[in-house]
């Protein structure tokens, strides 16, 4: 697909590509919508501290995580469209809880559940791979993800000027706040009505169980099992630092800490309760796929969204300490980071639909992004500021850009199983930033840099001898297994 086939709008196809970001752009647009406006909040409400703004913003982290995974398990068993509508209409709660709370508890909790809405990313990526054949999903997918993720950017430049001119008063944070969630609320009904979740003529198959990803071998589940744990190890780490910060007792870290080995263990017996029957039974040859595709695309997100996220909180303040600018400057100067999203990321996807493989694709980018990340570890006030500033910009081009190459293959492990795998590497990537983020509460940029540059290069690595090229991921249509075909036979024949 070339770029500006997007705005043939009388497609029903680019209809849903722009219906589909926009719901999107809108998810994160109420995700981020505290940061913009804590200093209004804190003007207002006097009791809330530096350290209580801190407490929220990692607690707005927390159920990504869980969230990804659990959203993509429902979505390929439900369809995007239901998924996405009902998730944009439930947020809408927690999010008017936020807008009028008058208790740190209160606010604690509502950002808790805002935090849900973090998942709304794997969502469409679901939507778009029914909707666009293998040589054009790369692309689509790019644009998908890159303009809508520019919605947490939009919060950042919107928010304050609707809290001051259009609101006005101390308590216009909170009206910027509720429209976040009229907006969420509103889109969510709307898409219920416009979406579909196929093209006219076409039958979504869903996954045959809710509860967990479907494995092919016994390696692969043993696989599974074990790059499952991490993923609430992640909300552990969260925990300890609120702990650290005297937001939580030990004794509530201890409650946690069993609260997540209970998960976990529960979350082991429902993938042993899914696959075990299958693997007995014996999953046909055509409807097979390898576990180390996962892995090695759960360790791309890790180290290129992880990165991302990681940075764009403390590059504002590298700037200013390193170069002595004031704040305004040193915003604009790292906001070069994140505008990059709007077009790197589709031309990551471009790229990976282009050049004819897609591995290939994402072993240059991961490359990229690890000798990127090692200059800006160089960085120093030596340096002139339009040269950091280049060195910022096109790192960010390498890591926006293995975004949009790693969704570009993500469809092509499983069909079915898209949603869970995009929701698993999503996670991953939520991973990835809390524990880069984490890291840097003990050590200075250089070293942060470096460690983020030595993790891109070990995910290279994993690509390099897990990562499988996808197979006819150039076609006009998706490979269907012969359970794949039968289930359709069976959903059409129910329909009619």
């Amino acid at each position: 697909m070339r770029p500006k086939q997007v705005m043939n709008v009388k497609d029903p196809q680019i209809r849903t590509l722009h219906y589909t970001w926009i719901a999107f752009f809108i998810a994160f647009f109420a995700w981020f919508n505290m940061a913009p406006l804590s200093a209004m909040m804190a003007a207002s409400e006097t009791w809330l501290t530096r350290a209580h703004l801190e407490a929220l913003a990692i607690v707005n982290l927390a159920l990504t995580i869980p969230a990804r995974v659990i959203i993509g398990s429902l979505l390929d068993r439900y369809g995007p469209r239901k998924v996405f509508s009902l998730l944009l209409i439930v947020m809408a709660v927690p999010i008017f809880m936020f807008a009028f709370g008058t208790g740190f508890m209160q606010l604690m909790i509502a950002r808790l559940f805002i935090s849900c809405i973090g998942a709304s990313f794997v969502v469409g990526i679901r939507m778009v791979s029914e909707w666009f054949p293998p040589r054009q999903v790369g692309f689509a997918e790019g644009f998908y993800a890159g303009f809508g993720n520019f919605g947490s950017a939009a919060g950042a430049i919107v928010l304050p000027w609707l809290a001051i001119y259009l609101f006005g008063g101390e308590e216009g944070w909170r009206y910027a706040v509720a429209l976040t969630g009229a907006l969420s609320l509103g889109y969510g009904i709307f898409y219920w009505i416009v979406a579909r979740d196929t093209p006219e003529g076409r039958t979504f198959v869903p996954a045959k169980k809710a509860a967990a990803m479907e494995v092919s071998s016994y390696r692969d589940l043993i696989w599974l099992i074990i790059w499952t744990v991490p993923l609430n190890a992640a909300l552990g780490l969260l925990a300890w630092r609120l702990v650290t910060m005297n937001f939580l007792s030990r004794e509530a870290l201890q409650i946690i800490a069993v609260f997540l080995i209970a998960a976990t263990v529960y979350q082991i017996i429902q993938i042993l309760r899914v696959n075990l029957p299958i693997l007995r039974k014996g999953v046909p040859e055509d409807d097979r796929y390898r576990f180390k595709n996962v892995i090695a695309l759960n360790t791309t997100y890790f180290a290129n969204f992880g990165a991302e996220l990681a940075i764009v909180s403390m590059l504002p303040l590298f700037f200013l300490e390193t170069f002595s600018l004031n704040p305004a400057t040193a915003g604009v100067m790292a906001a070069s980071f994140a505008f990059v999203n709007l077009f790197a990321r589709p031309v990551g996807g471009w790229l990976s639909d282009r050049m004819g493989n897609r591995k290939q694709t994402m072993l240059i980018y991961m490359l990229g992004i690890s000798a990127g990340l090692a200059g800006m570890a160089l960085i120093d006030s030596g340096w002139p500021l339009t040269l950091a500033v280049a060195m910022t910009f096109v790192t960010s081009l390498f890591i926006q850009g293995a975004e949009g190459a790693t969704f570009a293959i993500i469809p092509f492990v499983k069909k079915r199983l898209t949603g869970q795998v995009s929701g698993m590497a999503g996670a991953y990537g939520n991973v990835g930033s809390v524990v880069y983020l984490t890291l840097y509460t003990f050590t200075g940029p250089t070293v942060f840099f470096l460690v983020l540059s030595l993790g891109a290069f070990i995910s290279f690595l994993f690509c390099l001898f897990l990562l499988d090229e996808p197979k006819d991921s150039f076609g006009e249509e998706y490979e269907l297994s012969s359970v794949d075909r039968e289930q359709q036979r069976t959903l059409l024949e129910e329909s009619s």
